[in-house]
């Protein structure tokens, strides 16, 4: 085979013959030898996985993928879960308002589909937090549906195969063509997740396989250019970096002052300390004046947290409080429970500046 001449209908069995002897055994995924045996995917495993896959690693989501299906074995389960319950679950997979997207979905199943995933793209994007990418990847994987999967491992492969000079987020359409030409009738659910591992494992960013890639012998970054330059991409532009302030209260009892984030904007609904009014646009204030009520208050240094736009530094401060302090938005959590709570990361960050030992196994 020379170079060009991969045509639809040979990139399928290539790649799946590849799939068949070296996919990735996942916990939400039926494999080959796994449907030779009769399996068939489950909707709200696939569901599940895709959401907590956006923007993080395979293998950070294993965990709470199992945690979810422990507490919340069917969908039906997860929409008659308490909310805080589930934002709770969620912490520390970040990118919050998936979770609270996920609990109005599964809210969507089992109320208007009698806890069945419609089995198509358009009926699929009907539900709430379900995009075009995710759509696709369930009506493909789940539903066996002949639909072209664009995540950013696919994005890489298709861009290399045909080295597309057009840089992202531009491309997206040209590439989701091509692999909409790629996609064959017969198992598009493999295909998909192939392409996903190819991505993966074999047509990684940096320094890729290529020698071991069912499509080498047609790619064309391969012989026109260096394949790591795919796909292009527009220069990105600088994080701005925000400015605010943490206040971590802990009392005689070793307790620490707690309060619920508003439900909507930025980490809403998450647990957090109290703190200034810092968001993706603005810096919030860092001075001790900003204190969320009188106590002897020291400074702790800083911690940084980079979200998706932007950079936040806050500025710690830690109170041991010896007497009773009337507040009435909030709640006094023991150390020992903190772990149970629905904490972002950059709170996780904020109590450790203050208390090192917050989140130490006992």
């Amino acid at each position: 085979m020379t170079l060009n001449t991969l045509k639809a209908t040979e990139a399928a069995p290539l790649l799946l013959d590849w799939y068949d002897r070296h996919h990735r055994d996942l916990p939400w995924r039926v494999s080959p030898p796994m449907a030779a045996r009769g399996a068939v995917a489950d909707p709200y495993h696939v569901w599940l996985s895709e959401v907590m896959l956006q923007q993080t690693t395979v293998q950070a989501v294993k965990a709470y993928f199992d945690k979810f299906l422990g507490l919340w074995p069917t969908v039906e389960d997860l929409a008659a879960a308490d909310t805080e319950d589930v934002m709770k679950a969620w912490a520390g997979l970040g990118y919050y308002a998936r979770a609270r997207n996920l609990k109005k979905c599964a809210e969507a199943v089992a109320r208007e589909h009698g806890g069945r995933f419609p089995d198509t793209e358009e009926g699929l994007k009907s539900l709430p937090g379900v995009g075009d990418y995710t759509a696709a990847a369930i009506a493909a994987i789940a539903f066996n549906r002949q639909s072209a999967v664009l995540d950013g491992n696919v994005e890489r492969v298709i861009s290399r195969l045909h080295a597309i000079e057009t840089p992202l987020p531009a491309a997206k359409p040209e590439m989701r063509r091509l692999v909409s030409e790629l996609a064959p009738s017969d198992r598009p659910g493999d295909f998909a997740q192939a392409m996903m591992d190819l991505g993966a494992t074999i047509c990684t960013p940096k320094r890729p396989a290529c020698s071991l890639c069912p499509f080498r012998a047609s790619c064309r970054a391969l012989t026109v250019a260096d394949p790591e330059t795919f796909p292009r991409k527009t220069a990105r532009k600088e994080r701005p970096l925000r400015l605010g302030a943490a206040f971590v209260a802990i009392d005689r009892s070793d307790a620490v002052y707690l309060r619920k984030r508003a439900d909507s904007g930025l980490l809403g609904g998450m647990t957090e300390v109290p703190g200034t009014d810092w968001t993706a646009r603005c810096d919030g204030e860092t001075s001790i004046e900003a204190r969320p009520f009188a106590a002897v208050w020291e400074a702790c240094g800083t911690v940084t947290h980079v979200f998706t736009h932007f950079e936040l530094r806050l500025s710690v401060y830690r109170a041991e409080v010896t007497h009773a302090v009337a507040t009435s938005d909030g709640w006094w959590e023991p150390i020992a429970s903190l772990r149970a709570q629905a904490l972002p990361s950059v709170m996780k960050k904020a109590i450790t500046q203050a208390i090192p030992h917050a989140f130490k196994a006992v």
